[in-house]
């Protein structure tokens, strides 16, 4: 495997705990071990994207400022921490959805790949050197669909879909991730 330079990561049940459709910043909690590694992200210069389906917004469970306003919690407290974000790439849409601009089907809700693709394509960066870490196979598919390195981790849903996955590794958690790409633990 080269040298990962760039990592997508999934949100809910891969960084933080998965709790029905998080919105309130009082219920966002981070998983265990997944500061350590986006330190060590952050320390080895490798490049951090967030992305996320957040389809309780098209659902009217909570508004997109809401989602903001978690975001913008998220990213001062990961800067206080040391760690870099590059940018938090996130799907608003659902086909099942009750706010009308929201509900549809669209290319960014993964497994789609739009979002992927237009930071791959903006950033100039190669399927090679990109990993994939998320909980649900959605997550993997649309990394697999681009040639990327892809790692279900056991946390969130990862358990439920383990034995139905493609991923290319499967770790206990995010820091174990990590710790694999960077080659700490082969």
């Amino acid at each position: 495997m080269k040298r990962i330079k760039t990592v997508f990561l999934d949100r809910d049940g891969t960084l933080n705990y998965e709790r029905n459709y998080v919105h309130e910043i009082g219920d966002f909690e981070f998983i265990p071990g997944a500061l350590d590694a986006l330190k060590l992200l952050t320390d080895s210069d490798t490049k951090i994207y967030v992305i996320t389906n957040q389809a309780g917004i098209a659902r009217g469970y909570f508004t997109e400022e809401q989602f903001h306003e978690l975001t913008k919690h998220m990213i001062s407290y990961l800067h206080e921490m040391e760690c870099k974000i590059e940018e938090v790439l996130y799907c608003p849409h659902h086909p099942d959805g009750v706010v009308p601009e929201y509900t549809q089907t669209c290319l960014c809700r993964k497994p789609n790949t739009k979002l992927i693709e237009d930071v791959i394509r903006k950033e100039d960066l190669n399927a090679d050197e990109i990993a994939l870490i998320g909980d649900r196979n959605t997550d993997i598919e649309a990394g697999l669909k681009l040639g990327l390195t892809t790692y279900l981790v056991l946390t969130g849903y990862g358990r439920e879909e383990k034995d139905n996955t493609r991923a290319d590794y499967i770790k206990p958690d995010i820091l174990s991730a990590v710790k694999h790409l960077l080659k700490f633990d082969e």
